[in-house]
């Protein structure tokens, strides 16, 4: 069942072995089922009045939606999980995902190049927010290596893109390693790379404060 294992004291950490599954709780489960199921392409593996369990892949559940008695709205700003991430396995994968989900009426509030990643930002009926991206460096020495040497420092957000430009560019074949390289912008312009919404994530203010107040 758990395969062939070195004994706890014979390794350096005991970490676990994956992210299993996130769990969201909710006044409206039928909306938020259908909306997972939708964005995700997952299908429901269990369903009761209480819970909903939804799987893309060979987990049991990734996604479980429960309704509980009490519930009251969080404000916008409240502490918490900032958001949720996704990744695809190739940009066509992303890129289908996005026109798909837009001919639905389902448009990212967010497009953005982190530089590690290329990210599409969504908000879920409860507003939660939901990242869809994929990973620009081939492994995780070459995203190390991307952040020490890059302007990341400087700009930990990224640079907005145009999604259906970038998607259009790429089909017509241009280079995806200039294509995706993320641009260095001037300090001053940073703080448009936020996205235009009231309940939006730190602005550039709000997260040097946090930062310095985290150290």
């Amino acid at each position: 069942m758990f395969g062939d294992q070195k004994p706890v004291m014979g390794r350096d950490k005991v970490a676990p072995a994956k992210l299993a599954h996130i769990v969201f709780r909710t006044n409206y489960p039928e909306r938020l089922v259908e909306w997972y199921c939708n964005v995700l392409q997952a299908d429901v593996t269990l369903a009761n009045d209480m819970v909903s369990f939804l799987s893309y892949d060979e987990e049991h559940h990734r996604i479980a939606i429960a309704k509980l008695p009490g519930l009251v709205e969080r404000p916008p700003m409240a502490v918490g999980v900032e958001h949720v991430a996704f990744t695809y396995g190739s940009p066509e994968d992303l890129f289908y995902t996005y026109e798909r989900l837009k001919s639905g009426g389902v448009e990212p509030y967010w497009t953005i190049n982190h530089g590690p990643t290329l990210s599409f930002y969504y908000r879920d009926p409860d507003l939660n927010q939901v990242e869809l991206q994929i990973d620009l460096q081939k492994n995780v020495e070459q995203t190390n290596e991307w952040l020490e040497q890059s302007d990341f420092g400087i700009n930990p957000i990224g640079v907005r893109i145009d999604a259906d430009e970038l998607i259009g560019r790429y089909r017509d074949g241009e280079d995806p390693v200039q294509l995706f390289a993320r641009p260095i912008i001037p300090p001053e312009e940073i703080p448009a790379q936020l996205p235009d919404t009231v309940s939006a994530p730190l602005t550039l203010k709000q997260f040097g404060e946090h930062n310095q107040g985290a150290h």
